[in-house]
């Protein structure tokens, strides 16, 4: 006498059958919440917004040099993971013959600043200073002055600041890593804490 398996076929199959209802209902479930990227990527044209909302400035150096900065141009290098600031640049001093105009462009390191949640621009140094008409014998005074400028307007200075719901999941918490200068953004990887 042969006993009939079909109840055990049944249960497998409902079995089977609820198993892939709960893997498919999971799978719906996690493409409708949110999740953390594993890096965030800004523009150059982000990195541009927030450098040109320092912009014009003056500023009276070592009191005897003003210095109006105009129109950054922001610039990226990722071949030296760095990022270039270019500024029109007008310097008036009494020791100066009249005023002298020119460009020069500052360069620096990005980090990540824990306390401001920020991605700030670190050590910038003037790479570049060319003066209009003759006063390139004015070079060396108003290169002086453009680097203690530089120093002090951009070291620290936000280039991107996170939303604290940026750097939090499901009670986990995340920071920036490595960051990256690209041909055509910045790269931050994200990391868990």
């Amino acid at each position: 006498m042969t006993v009939p398996r079909a109840p055990g076929r049944r249960r497998f199959l409902a079995a089977a059958v609820g198993a892939v209802g709960v893997c498919v209902s999971l799978a719906a479930c996690a493409s409708t919440f949110p999740f953390i990227p594993d890096h965030y990527t800004f523009s150059r044209g982000d990195v541009q917004k927030a450098v040109a909302r320092k912009f014009p400035y003056q500023k009276t150096v070592a009191q005897v040099v003003d210095v109006s900065l105009a129109n950054p141009a922001v610039n990226l290098l990722p071949d030296q993971n760095r990022i270039a600031v270019q500024l029109d640049a007008n310097f008036a001093s009494p020791f100066l013959r009249g005023p002298v105009s020119g460009k020069f462009t500052v360069s620096g390191q990005l980090a990540y600043d824990a306390p401001s949640r920020s991605v700030v621009l670190k050590a910038p140094a003037v790479d570049s200073l060319v003066l209009d008409g003759d006063a390139q014998m004015y070079a060396q005074q108003v290169g002086a002055a453009a680097g203690l400028l530089a120093t002090q307007l951009l070291t620290n200075y936000p280039i991107y600041t996170f939303k604290p719901e940026q750097l939090q999941f499901a009670g986990v918490n995340y920071e920036p890593g490595t960051i990256t200068i690209l041909t055509n953004g910045i790269r931050v990887a994200i990391v868990e804490k």
